[in-house]
């Protein structure tokens, strides 16, 4: 084993996985298993204590999973660069992985195939997504964040003022107090409300109130109107 030889730390709740990925990593020359954690609490000790250049971390752990492991371990002065170990591809939680500071992330699935390339891409200072080495992290989370972004609000057609409105009803404002918080007149806000209910084909406020609720008309920051 030469005295330059990677380290690196196993984080893994499952003690098979964890003989399996320290045996396929024994035999390369190149790479010295130093520890192996069984959970997140474990495996940040360890990182503190051990300083490994490269600590591949399983998600889905007991005690603190992985995500909350990297939160913990973010920021803090250590040259250690995770590698994400997950069972199924997740894009909004490899975008927070990422974003978190995680140089690689692997499919379980998929060990065998890439980690030794996976573990020398982030030890050259790449990343690695997707079964290849990164270049341009930025792009790769510009897209990651466009495939997660949810999807447009459905808003039925009504309105800006018209889902104000809606939101009020919600809370159960009368048409009077619906018309000062908008400095409008009751006459108008009835207008508002006959509109509201031809486009939504509710024949009263309570049956608007319950769309709204079952259709995730507003969202919870709109859910009010102050």
């Amino acid at each position: 084993m030469p005295t330059n030889a990677i380290k690196v730390l196993i984080a893994d709740d499952h003690p098979v996985v964890r003989v399996g990925l320290r045996n396929m990593l024994q035999a390369d020359g190149h790479v010295k298993v130093v520890a192996e954690a069984q959970d997140g609490v474990e495996a940040i000790h360890m990182v503190r204590a051990l300083r490994p250049d490269v600590l591949l971390l399983d998600l889905a752990m007991p005690k603190m999973p992985g995500m909350e492991t990297l939160r913990e371990l973010t920021g803090e002065t250590t040259h250690t660069r995770t590698i994400v170990l997950t069972g199924l591809i997740d894009k909004r939680q490899i975008l927070e992985a990422l974003q978190l500071g995680a140089r690689g992330v692997i499919l379980k699935d998929a060990v065998m195939e890439h980690l030794s390339a996976c573990i020398r891409s982030v030890m050259q200072g790449q990343y690695w997504l997707e079964g290849r080495p990164v270049q341009n992290l930025v792009q790769v989370l510009r897209d990651l964040a466009a495939q997660t972004a949810p999807p447009p609000r459905k808003t039925f057609g009504l309105t800006a003022r018209e889902l104000e409105v809606v939101a009020l009803i919600t809370e159960g404002s009368t048409n009077k107090h619906i018309a000062q918080t908008f400095g409008i007149s009751e006459e108008t806000v009835k207008r508002h409300l006959t509109n509201i209910f031809n486009k939504l084909g509710v024949g009263n406020r309570l049956e608007l109130a319950l769309f709204a609720l079952n259709h995730n008309l507003l969202p919870p920051a709109e859910a009010s109107v102050s």
